[in-house]
Parts: structure tokens; sequence; C-alpha cells
């Protein structure tokens, strides 16, 4: 069993998920924990990563580095998510059986499961019907992730796991308007608004703002990766969320609150870039496994909202 002295690769150590990983990690007292920057090591060259499991021999791997991004940046590099990520996943789940990595955790994300299904969702949902349109490509590149992992309990007998958490937000978290997730975005927008004169403290946002969304701090995640490390689990995927889901439009009513009652907040009411218009997972699993959500969300969204303003002065 994966312990403290184990050697653990964190693959994507420098990205929100990944440096939060490394953090609890830390915290917990691991003493081999493996990382590389990217300038070092391209996932996605195959020969390159065999050559560096060859060398490093880690006991347990986590898959933290992606592709990732949010719903405009998914319908424009559609290519650029499908083909990354399933290069980066294939090379390090093919390195880690052939090097006998006792444990891996691949990090997927609640897109993976169709857009019209009986919500909250549960892990025997995926592939049950038809994907949303605007993140497919990554959906299917993380979906080929979970039935390679599959395979390979199947085939050899490894201990490979699939977590699949709902919107992330937290330390290190992606600013970038056109690239970002909806949290962060929903932050900078506001605060940019704040920062101008009179009635022109105007911020306007993607969609109608009516599709719910399901939020989670990053450091949880990290908390379930560390746990479920040092289980044996039969299961393939496990979903990871939190009791706390509102719509984006009382997400950006509490931010404007938070940050500057002042703002007015206009949607630009274009419903193809809504997305799903609810993603709620089940948690049962994962509860059943002993692990669930201690988050307290308003103080940890207070904590993030001034970590980026004092940032953004």
């Amino acid at each position: 069993m994966i312990n403290i002295n184990s050697k653990v690769f964190i693959a994507g150590h420098n990205g929100m998920l990944g440096s939060s990983i490394f953090r609890e990690l830390k915290k917990k007292g691991y003493k081999n924990i493996i990382t590389i920057n990217k300038k070092k090591l391209d996932l996605r060259n195959q020969n390159a990563v065999r050559m560096f499991f060859k060398k490093k021999k880690p006991d347990a791997v986590i898959i933290a580095a992606a592709k990732v991004g949010g719903i405009k940046a998914n319908i424009h590099y559609p290519a650029n998510f499908i083909n990354d990520n399933l290069q980066i996943q294939t090379n390090i789940i093919s390195s880690s059986h052939s090097n006998n990595v006792k444990k891996l955790i691949l990090f997927g994300s609640s897109c993976i499961y169709p857009k019209s299904i009986k919500k909250p969702i549960k892990e025997s949902q995926i592939m049950s019907g038809v994907l949303e349109s605007t993140n497919e490509s990554y959906a299917i590149a993380k979906i080929a992730g979970i039935k390679m992992i599959e395979s390979f309990n199947r085939q050899y007998n490894t201990n490979y796991l699939c977590l699949m958490p709902c919107n992330l937000f937290g330390p290190n978290d992606n600013y970038d308007t056109k690239n970002s997730h909806f949290l962060p975005a929903l932050i900078k927008k506001i605060y940019s608004a704040s920062k101008k004169k009179g009635k022109n403290k105007v911020v306007k946002l993607w969609g109608t703002g009516k599709p719910k969304r399901e939020v989670l701090h990053v450091d949880e995640v990290a908390n379930a990766c560390e746990f479920f490390l040092k289980k044996k689990i039969k299961k393939t995927i496990i979903n990871i969320g939190s009791p706390i889901e509102m719509t984006i439009k009382n997400y950006a009513s509490l931010i404007r609150k938070k940050i500057d009652p002042k703002v007015l907040i206009k949607f630009n009411n274009d419903k193809k870039l809504d997305g799903v218009m609810r993603k709620k997972l089940n948690l049962s699993l994962a509860n059943s496994y002993g692990w669930k959500s201690k988050m307290n969300f308003m103080r940890v969204l207070d904590e993030v909202i001034e970590d980026y303003i004092n940032t953004h002065r």
C-alpha cells in the first residue's frame, strides 16, 4: 500500500489542482514527491515519458496534468483538447503499467457525463447518452482515459482509479477571461467593473445565467486524492463534489455583493454559451468509502476573492 515513504509522481504539479495536491502531500508528511517542469518533460512525448518513468520508478502516479479551459476555449480549440489530453493520459498510464506503478489516480471532470440524464449524476451513467457539444472533445479524451484505466484494471489487476470532480476554484487558478472556468471569470470581471467610476460599473457576462453549477475548493479535492491514494478501490470512477450548487446568476450576485454591490450585472442571453443546464454529482460512492467535503464555502470564497484582489491591485 502507498504510504508517506512511497515515491509519488505528481504530473502537472504547477497547475491549480497539482499544486494543491503537492501542498496536501507535503502537509501529510510524504517524503518522496516527484515533480518535473513541463519545459523539461513534455508529457505528450511518448519516448520522453517512458525514459522518465524508467529512471524515476515511482510507486504511485497522480495525473493532474491536462489541457483545460472554459466553454469558449473548448468551442474554439477542440483539436487541442482532444489531442493533448489523449497523449498525456496514454503516455502516463502505459508507462505506469510498464514500470509496475502500484497506484494511479487520473482526474477527469463532471463534463464526461451526458447532458440529458437524471441528476444527481451517478458514476454508472457514463456513456449513457449524448455529450454536451461545447466540450465534447475534452470529455471524449477523458472518457478514453477512464476506459483505458478500466481495461488495465480488468486485464492486469492494476489498482488505478479515476476521480471526477465538479467545478473547482482556489489558489493558483486561471483568471484568463477567455479560457478560465466560470467562477474565476466572475471574480475577475466583477472586480474589473468595480474599479470603474459612476454608471460605468457594468459587467457583461456570457449566457443567460440560468445554468446551475456545483463548486468545490481545490484543497478539498487534494484531500480526496490523498485519501483514496491509500485505499484499495474496486470501482474505477468516483465522483468528488460538494453540497454547494447555485445558478451562475446567483454566484455572480454573491460575488458582486462581496466585491462591490454597486456593480450592475448584465447577461448577453446567448444560450449557446450556457452549456449543460445542470451537472450535480451524486456523491454517495465517495461518502460510502468515508470521504466527504468539509468545505465552508463562504469562508473559502472570501479567501479566494481577497487573494485575487491583493494580487491584482
